[in-house]
Formats: structure tokens, sequence, C-alpha cells
């Protein structure tokens, strides 16, 4: 492919619209037909899906460490002089701190990658909103 041709990919007109610009990785697939619904949207996208996903495993963290107290009790009464008993504490402790840790940074990658979502989209709306008088958008009958 040459480059002219790839210019006219990316920047080319779709279906008769006007020529509109595609991220490579955004790009339709080809026999598509591209359109307004193949524009690149952050709202609800990648960012809120990454908020859920930190605020399921910061759920799950700590659903895992409150389990280890009650999966360690009755061991020190039960192995009394042994060795391993302090050994098994030590790693207890040192679990929960890690999961406590992972637990507080996952709670706040939730709200941050939250925010950029709400950001992102306000962003969007406001570039949305701009393009409409350039381009003889709903409500202003192409004039600003």
């Amino acid at each position: 492919m040459s480059l002219s041709e790839r210019w006219q990919e990316l920047f080319g007109p779709v279906d008769g619209e006007a020529a509109v610009m595609n991220l490579a990785s955004a790009a339709p697939e080809p026999g598509t037909g591209g359109g307004a619904n193949d524009r690149l949207k952050h709202d609800g996208g990648p960012w809120t899906s990454a908020s859920a996903t930190a605020g399921d495993l910061r759920t799950g963290t700590e659903t895992s460490r409150a389990a280890l107290g009650p999966a360690h009790e009755g061991v020190e009464a039960g192995a009394v002089g042994l060795t391993s008993v302090a050994a098994l504490k030590s790693v207890r402790t040192s679990w929960e701190e890690r999961l406590r840790a992972v637990r507080d940074e996952c709670e706040r990658l939730e709200g941050a990658l939250l925010a950029v979502a709400g950001q992102m989209g306000e962003t969007e709306t406001a570039i949305e909103k701009s393009f409409k008088g350039v381009h003889g958008g709903a409500g202003t009958g192409g004039r600003r």
C-alpha cells in the first residue's frame, strides 16, 4: 500500500461523509462502511472499565485479606512447640500488609480512573459542541 493510499484510508471520506481522521488502531474494519458509530469515544469506555476492574480487585483483595485471620485460627494452639508457627505468623503478617497495600492502591486507582473517564467525556462533549457550528450541526443552522 502506498503512502497516498494509506493517507486516503486514514483521512479520506467515509460513505460520502466529509473526510474524517481515524487512529490506525481505531480505524473501521474493511467492509464495515465506517460512519459515525466508528468515532472514537471515551465516555463509558476503557477508563470506566479500568475503574470498575480496580474496584473489583480492591474488593477481592480485601475479601482474601480478611479470610487470612479465620483461616489461621487454632494453628498456634495445635502446633505448640513447633518453630514453624513463628515463621507462619510472620508470613501471614507480611501477606496481610501486602494485601492492604494492594487494596489501598486499587481504591486510589478506582477513583482516579473514574475521574479521567469523566474528564474525557466532558472534553468529548465540548469538542462535539464546538464542531456543530462548523459542520452545520443540529440547532446551529450552519452558523456560529
